[in-house]
């Protein structure tokens, strides 16, 4: 009997360690999302960059939830602790609602976010012909897109530059033969504007922070049948045990 015991109590830190690294995966792609993606330099210098993280901050909460809950699930098997094994499957269950909810929030709110991102970079094309201090950050984000992706302005090309583009006429040039090229003011510019690119590059992250959320919803309603199993097994013995000694107390006495 002994030996069953120690057989799940391991295959449960087995899996509880297996969910915390899990935990650690999700929040390193969430943070990656949010802050580290091509696109979010531009993002985060127009209006629409605070209302675009809504579904990479609810990620983050729950790969931070599921390290603290694989820690708490570990400890529970290693200590056989009911009360923290059951603390543990709580914490599922919110974490289960939490990436639920982050998928819905991707999928129903896409189409908006797309919208409102297409209507802000329109607008926000004045910020690249402006000199205020207020636009600084901006354009140097641009500048550095522009250079990475190969384009050239946000919707009308080299024109969205205004005056700036006569003070700086290296912010477009053409360097890659391969890619299409026209002539504006004499310099060899990238002809393509960069909203279609900007546009595409959050495409894929609505689609990463979308599959990571149902693609571990899958995973963890078949975890939690697992360790539910494990659970109740591991409850059952116990009970036997403890029933065993008692009946074993009653025997010994005279």
């Amino acid at each position: 009997m002994a030996g069953v015991n120690g057989c799940i109590k391991y295959s449960m830190f087995t899996f509880n360690f297996l969910f915390w690294l899990c935990g650690i995966l999700i929040l390193a792609l969430s943070i990656w999302v949010r802050v580290g993606s091509d696109s979010q330099g531009i993002l985060n210098s127009t209006d629409v960059g605070p209302s675009s993280h809504v579904a990479a901050d609810i990620l983050i909460a729950v790969g931070a939830i599921i390290m603290i809950m694989g820690f708490l699930g570990c400890c529970g098997a290693i200590k056989e602790s009911r009360c923290m094994l059951l603390l543990f499957f709580i914490g599922l269950l919110l974490i289960l609602l939490l990436q639920v909810a982050a998928g819905i929030l991707g999928a129903v709110y896409k189409s908006e976010s797309d919208r409102i991102i297409n209507r802000t970079l329109h607008e926000d094309t004045k910020l690249l012909s402006t000199t205020g201090e207020s636009a600084k950050q901006f354009q140097q984000a641009m500048a550095e897109f522009q250079k990475e992706f190969k384009c050239c302005g946000l919707v009308n090309g080299a024109a969205d530059w205004g005056n700036n583009f006569q003070q700086d006429p290296k912010l477009c040039e053409c360097l890659d033969t391969q890619r299409p090229c026209t002539n504006y003011n004499g310099e060899q510019v990238y002809e393509e504007p960069c909203i279609s690119t900007i546009k595409d590059l959050w495409a894929k992250s609505f689609i990463i922070i979308i599959g990571i959320a149902f693609g571990l919803a899958v995973i963890e309603v078949q975890y939690n049948l697992v360790l539910l199993t494990l659970y109740s097994l591991a409850c059952s013995l116990i009970l036997r045990n403890i029933d065993g000694e008692q009946t074993n107390k009653q025997t010994q006495q005279p």
